[in-house]
């Protein structure tokens, strides 16, 4: 399988996990969305707001929430469907980055929630300006592993071990691959941190509907349920506390 190939079976293999990537993932804290409009410069509220690669809707529910006029933007079948399901006041179109299926000028704001990084930055980047307003913000964010947490550091290493994939550079590396090649934008960043308390079998379906493990089928089974052993052992009581650090990227549109 060719790295095009592998990127794209990894890009669509989310539409079959839809209903657990939507249970089991993890939100994002009020804080960033703070940030998100100090680096901005206007608030949420009242903003025209496109949530692209809205995948279930997380974060386009907390756009809303925060009183933006949100569009969500959503390539996969699966993914659109249960958007559809748990969202059905918020509008959404199939499409993606790299072909946005909107007007030029008709956004304040463009947010990719853990999605940008399934994009081609040559393409999404002049769609981005292209359908941005002047003064209008593009913003880029994911949830990393905070690594010197260290039961999740462990983990990563075990994930290397057994996939021979470094989840650390996949999920952490996300960001450093947002670069304009021709720079057009110029990205500032932050880092907002936080954590959910969830039991193991919440955890280890939030990994099972990452890509890694949606493309590895029986092996995927087969580690998470070693995995499971292993963390019911270090915490008996049946509860981890997942810390992230969400690596935030905002560029305005000048």
């Amino acid at each position: 399988m060719t790295a095009a190939s592998s990127h794209s079976t990894r890009a669509h293999s989310f539409n079959a996990a839809a209903a657990q990537y939507a249970a089991n993932r993890p939100s994002y804290p009020p804080a960033l969305f703070d940030v998100i409009e100090e680096l901005a410069g206007r608030p949420l509220a009242g903003a025209r707001v496109v949530d692209v690669g809205a995948g279930t809707g997380i974060a386009t529910a907390l756009l809303h929430a925060r009183g933006a006029e949100v569009i969500a933007v959503e390539p996969g079948d699966g993914m659109a469907t249960q958007f559809r399901r748990a969202h059905p006041a918020i509008p959404i179109v199939r499409g993606t980055g790299d072909a946005l299926p909107l007007a030029d000028s008709s956004a304040d704001l463009l947010t990719y929630a853990q999605a940008w990084h399934w994009t081609d930055p040559a393409h999404s980047i002049p769609e981005a300006l292209r359908v941005l307003r002047p003064g209008g913000a593009l913003a880029l964010w994911w949830n990393t592993y905070a690594l010197d947490v260290p039961w999740i550091a462990a983990q990563a290493e075990r994930i290397q071990d057994f996939f021979g994939i470094d989840p650390v550079v996949e999920k952490n590396g996300a960001s450093a691959r947002a670069a304009d090649p021709e720079d057009r934008v110029d990205f500032t960043r932050r880092v907002v941190r936080w954590s959910r308390r969830i039991p193991i079998d919440t955890h280890l379906a939030n990994l099972g509907s990452h890509s890694i493990f949606l493309v590895h089928g029986e092996a995927s089974t087969t580690f998470l349920a070693e995995e499971g052993a292993h963390l019911l052992k270090a915490f008996p009581d049946g509860t981890v506390e997942e810390t992230y650090d969400v690596d935030l990227l905002v560029a305005t549109h000048t």
